[in-house]
């Protein structure tokens, strides 16, 4: 019984020890508040973002995973580049087609085959000079 006495009065004084030093001993030594791990290498500001900044980028661990503000605020600027550069791909493909289709088309493209140009022997400039 004496025992159970005596570890009890052990446990007592290292919690009371344990709590003094969390705690500061009283009010004398006060803990100072630490500020969380910051993004120290962002995105580029000045340029479209490229693969290396993506591969580069490592985002800070908080208490509980990642700086949800942090996250947030890289997919956001990755989100608005990525709908940048597919509206600009949008608009050069519908450039090159509409370049491939005069292309293909020739300076005839809207002449009846089969029917002389205006001009050419045969033609209708011809039969009205006559």
């Amino acid at each position: 019984m004496h025992v159970f006495w005596f570890l009890l009065l052990t446990m007592a004084v290292v919690v009371a020890a344990v709590t003094l030093a969390v705690v500061g001993g009283g009010g004398s030594a006060v803990l100072q508040d630490v500020e969380g791990e910051r993004l120290t290498d962002p995105l580029p500001a000045d340029r479209p973002v490229g693969r290396a900044d993506i591969e580069a980028l490592r985002l800070p661990m908080a208490v509980r995973g990642y700086r949800m503000t942090d996250v947030d605020e890289a997919l956001g600027r990755l989100g608005a580049e990525l709908a940048e550069r597919d509206a600009r791909i949008a608009e050069l493909e519908s450039a090159l087609a509409g370049a491939r289709a005069a292309a293909a088309g020739g300076p005839g493209l809207f002449e009846r085959p089969g029917r002389p140009r205006t001009g050419e022997s045969g033609g209708p400039a011809e039969e009205d000079g006559r």
